[in-house]
């Protein structure tokens, strides 16, 4: 699904340049599930940025199910990041004066969807992460373990192929950090491809793979036997 090739970023300001990816090379197959772990500053988000297409690299290549992500224009590169990726941040994103079911249901406003497929969609996402009893209720209204799984849910009610997760457990405690991961794990499971970024060993756990990445170099890539919890989250 993912081919990057000497992938390079660098900042410039007018007294210092900082290359926060240096060359980096790797492949990301449909349906796998991918850790990239480091320090604070090794280039991860940055990385993660590109592969979502909100940052441009400044050298190297980037194929996306066969096509050239870095040499797409700007019309191109919405289009795909509309109808082929999803994205979970670490402090939701959620837009506080939505009900739960307006959030997921403003990326499918985008897209022109028609309001009988807008609604069979949204509420069969908000089935899959047992949140359907919320969906008039506004973010607030919620803990953080709830705005994440709605989150979660506006991010994959496009039927995106490819869901990208920036420390998506940082703000929980444990017992909600724990869910969400059950819940992106089922999801990676039903055939959603997933690339978190993450400090958290107990997070990355569930990946195949981990790709360590050090002053913006990969240093290591690991296969992973992806976590098998008993904490058991039904996904319809």
């Amino acid at each position: 699904m993912i081919k990057v090739e000497n992938l390079s970023m660098l900042f410039s300001t007018e007294e210092v340049q900082t290359k926060a990816l240096n060359e980096v090379t790797f492949e990301i197959g449909k349906g796998e599930f991918v850790a990239i772990m480091g320090p604070s500053g090794c280039g991860k988000s940055t990385l993660l940025n590109i592969l979502g297409t909100l940052d441009t690299p400044t050298s190297g290549s980037y194929l996306f199910e066969g096509k050239r992500v870095d040499k797409m224009n700007e019309n191109q590169l919405t289009a795909l990041r509309k109808g082929s990726i999803g994205f979970i941040f670490q402090s939701f994103n959620l837009i506080d004066e939505l009900t739960v079911y307006e959030n997921i249901e403003l990326p499918l406003v985008y897209l022109n969807i028609k309001p009988a497929e807008r609604n069979r969609r949204v509420k069969e996402v908000l089935e899959k992460v047992n949140m359907l009893h919320r969906a008039n209720h506004l973010p607030q209204q919620l803990s953080g373990g709830q705005q994440q799984r709605v989150a979660i849910a506006r991010a994959v009610v496009t039927n995106a192929r490819l869901l990208l997760a920036d420390e998506p457990t940082g703000n929980l405690d444990s017992t909600n950090g724990v869910e969400v991961m059950e819940l992106l794990s089922t999801l990676n499971k039903q055939g959603t491809t997933i690339i978190i970024v993450t400090h958290s060993q107990r997070d990355a756990a569930y990946a195949h793979r981990i790709i360590r990445l050090l002053d913006g170099k990969i240093i290591a890539e690991n296969r992973n036997r992806p976590m098998e919890s008993d904490t058991k989250i039904e996904i319809l």
